[in-house]
């Protein structure tokens, strides 16, 4: 870890007022990310946010210098991210499992080309429990015993919400692509 962290980390375990914010200015961005891709709103993630740095402060005394400080940061925020969902109502209702039909993923690769602000843009549009379940194992990388233990849910619940989320991810993709072939064929008539 590099000296000027290890006295960041320091000066705020000191209650230093400036150094929290200059921890708060260094990760407060990324980890908006983050909780946003938990959320349905802006204002929601910046709740999140705000509570998880609360936690960031408070429990900074049990930080281990051995990782790193920003990845710390990031697994408070989407556990907080977790406790908000399940604590909000407007969020547990749409975290009930439907049994929907949804064909199974292939293991085809589309080729589709979308930026990272759009990809997390379609994330959000899945269901609140598709978007949660596809966030904590595809993109945090956690398994699936982990986020079936934090989610309290059964792990083959978790597996075919993992599955269905990706197929409405690939659909999505396939149409957005099959769009953009349309528009560029149209173009070129």
């Amino acid at each position: 870890m590099p000296m000027q962290e290890k006295e960041l980390i320091r000066e705020c375990l000191n209650g230093s007022r400036n150094a929290q914010q200059l921890l708060y200015n260094r990760y407060a961005e990324v980890m908006l990310g983050t909780c946003y891709r938990y959320t349905k709103s802006l204002a929601d993630a910046e709740d999140i946010l705000q509570e998880g740095f609360i936690k960031v402060y408070t429990r900074l005394h049990q930080f281990k210098s051995t990782g790193e400080l920003g990845a710390w940061i990031r697994r408070i925020m989407v556990n907080t991210a977790i406790t908000y969902i399940n604590k909000h109502n407007r969020y547990k209702r749409e975290m009930q499992v439907d049994d929907i039909a949804v064909h199974p993923v292939s293991d085809d690769n589309p080729d589709i080309l979308v930026d990272t602000k759009e990809l997390v843009e379609i994330i959000r549009e899945l269901p609140v429990s598709y978007q949660t379940v596809f966030n904590l194992v595809g993109v945090e990388g956690y398994s699936h015993v982990e986020v079936s233990k934090m989610l309290n849910i059964n792990e083959n619940t978790l597996r075919s919400q993992y599955n269905r989320a990706r197929t409405m991810l690939i659909n999505r993709l396939k149409k957005i692509s099959n769009a953009s072939e349309n528009q560029a064929y149209a173009g070129r008539i």
